[in-house]
């Protein structure tokens, strides 16, 4: 059995090495229940228990003190480039939440498929499970989407830069929205996680789902997001809904050195080749507040004129994680 500890279960027991019970000291006739076939394998030390995560219930009538309405979203596309894949399914799940960070109730779920103009390739079946069969004649519900994604202060997935050009090229109710990503917008490494992937945060949270259908994995984010941690005050929800509501900046080193380009890159910039709408040059992305750190290390060590005024584009949720134009 391989599985891990519930961390951030109330339940979870204290592993008890010297004096775990045994299965062989149940009455005969008579079988422990789940709950104590898991305190007993987590008593000895040698097991670590997943568990399967539930997806939470609709509330008929949300709860008060929760104003806002956010979306986790997830797509299953035709490949990697929105600009002529397609997507071939969608999952939306509606929730409430408040100013704090706080999740409240699920108001809706949706997840639908829908035919590409192409046959799917072997790879994404492999990956998905979806097949040619399954789209057949289908169409995503447009209204369906609509009702969830209209009334949403917040949309999220948990690599927004992939999903966000999908979608917009899907359809333009998703255009005018703010975005975040859960996997670039939350520090998951101070949190103690060893990787960004979906199926790492759940397994090391000590769950297990089933993955790589759009609405499965949305509950399971979700899921992930609610956690608490014992020594970190805020949720990662909190933590990303306060990453959604700041500015940041891009910084375009254009027209820099051609023999400085490792310094550039050695600071986290990346290079566009021009062909996703940014200038054709190295660029950063940082917090709003650094700006004036970064424009200095540009001046002197790599322009070396302190007038130097690389270009400069400020970004908030409505604007970040949009694909290429």
């Amino acid at each position: 059995m391989t599985s891990q500890l519930d961390m951030f279960s109330e339940n979870a027991q204290p592993v008890r090495r010297t004096s775990a019970p045994s299965l062989r000291a149940q009455p005969a006739g008579s079988a422990p229940d789940e709950t104590e076939m898991v305190r007993i394998l987590q008593a000895t030390g040698r097991y670590q228990i997943l568990r399967k995560l539930e997806a939470r219930p609709t509330a008929a009538v949300p709860r008060p003190g929760y104003p806002l309405r956010g979306v986790i979203l997830d797509t299953e596309t035709t490949g990697l480039d929105a600009r002529k894949d397609e997507i071939i399914e969608i999952g939306l799940i509606g929730f409430t939440f408040n100013e704090d960070g706080e999740i409240g109730d699920v108001t809706g779920i949706y997840g639908g498929l829908q035919q590409p103009s192409i046959p799917i390739p072997a790879d994404v079946i492999r990956l998905t499970g979806i097949t040619d069969a399954m789209v057949h004649g289908q169409m995503i519900d447009m209204p369906a989407v609509r009702a969830l994604i209209e009334p949403a202060d917040l949309v999220m997935a948990h690599n927004a830069g992939f999903d966000r050009p999908f979608c917009e090229a899907f359809s333009p109710i998703f255009v005018r929205k703010a975005w975040a990503c859960s996997n670039s917008e939350i520090d998951w490494n101070a949190r103690g996680y060893e990787g960004t992937k979906l199926g790492y945060l759940i397994n090391q949270s000590g769950y297990f789902h089933v993955g790589h259908r759009a609405v499965d994995d949305c509950f399971a984010l979700l899921e992930v997001l609610a956690l608490s941690h014992p020594y970190i005050e805020r949720t990662p929800f909190a933590e990303l809904y306060q990453a959604s509501q700041r500015s940041r900046v891009r910084i375009f080193a254009e027209n820099s050195p051609f023999d400085l380009k490792d310094r550039l890159k050695e600071r986290g910039y990346r290079w566009s080749d021009g062909s996703d709408g940014r200038l054709k040059s190295w660029w950063i992305e940082i917090a709003e507040e650094t700006i004036d750190d970064e424009l200095q290390f540009l001046r002197s060590e790599i322009y070396r004129w302190e007038d130097a005024d690389p270009p400069v584009q400020r970004l908030t949720a409505f604007d970040r994680f949009r694909g290429r134009r």
